[in-house]
C-alpha cells in the first residue's frame, strides 16, 4: 500500500500522539474512510494506541499508520498534508481514487458502482 504523509503532517500527527499521556510505542494514527459527508465517502483520522489485527501498517518517517482492509482501496495513493495559513489551517487530502470532493476537501466520491456504503472500488 502506497501512501504519503508530508512532512509537516506527519510533526503535527507525532505532536498529538506525544500529548496523549502513557505513551506507548505501538501507538499510531488510523486513517480510514468512512460512510458521510457530501459527497458519499469522508476520511477519517484518529490515534489508535495499536493497530487491528487486520489492520495493515504503514510508516511513514517515524509515525504509524493504520489502515483497515475496507479503506485501502479508497486510499491507495494517497497524499496526506497539514496547511497552515492565514486563512485555513489542517490536514489536506489529495486522493487519486477520487473523481469529486467537496469544498472544504473532507468528503469524496468514487468513479464506478462504488456505493456510500463503505464498499471499496475494485
Amino acid at each position: 500500500m502506497t501512501i504519503t504523509i508530508t512532512e509537516l503532517a506527519e510533526l503535527r500527527l507525532r505532536t498529538f500522539i506525544r500529548g496523549i499521556p502513557d505513551h506507548t510505542p505501538s501507538r499510531g494514527v488510523r486513517l480510514a474512510v468512512k460512510d458521510g459527508g457530501c459527497n458519499g465517502y469522508e476520511y477519517d483520522i484518529k490515534i489508535a494506541n495499536a493497530p487491528k489485527p487486520d489492520d495493515e501498517v504503514v510508516e511513514s518517517g517515524n509515525l504509524k499508520v493504520f489502515i483497515d482492509p475496507k479503506s485501502a482501496p479508497l486510499l491507495e495513493g494517497i497524499v496526506v498534508d497539514y496547511i497552515d495559513s492565514l486563512l485555513e489551517s489542517g490536514f489536506k487530502f489529495t486522493n487519486p481514487n477520487a473523481t469529486d470532493t467537496c469544498g472544504c476537501g473532507k468528503s469524496f466520491q468514487t468513479a464506478g458502482d462504488c456505493s456510500p456504503a463503505g464498499v471499496p472500488c475494485s
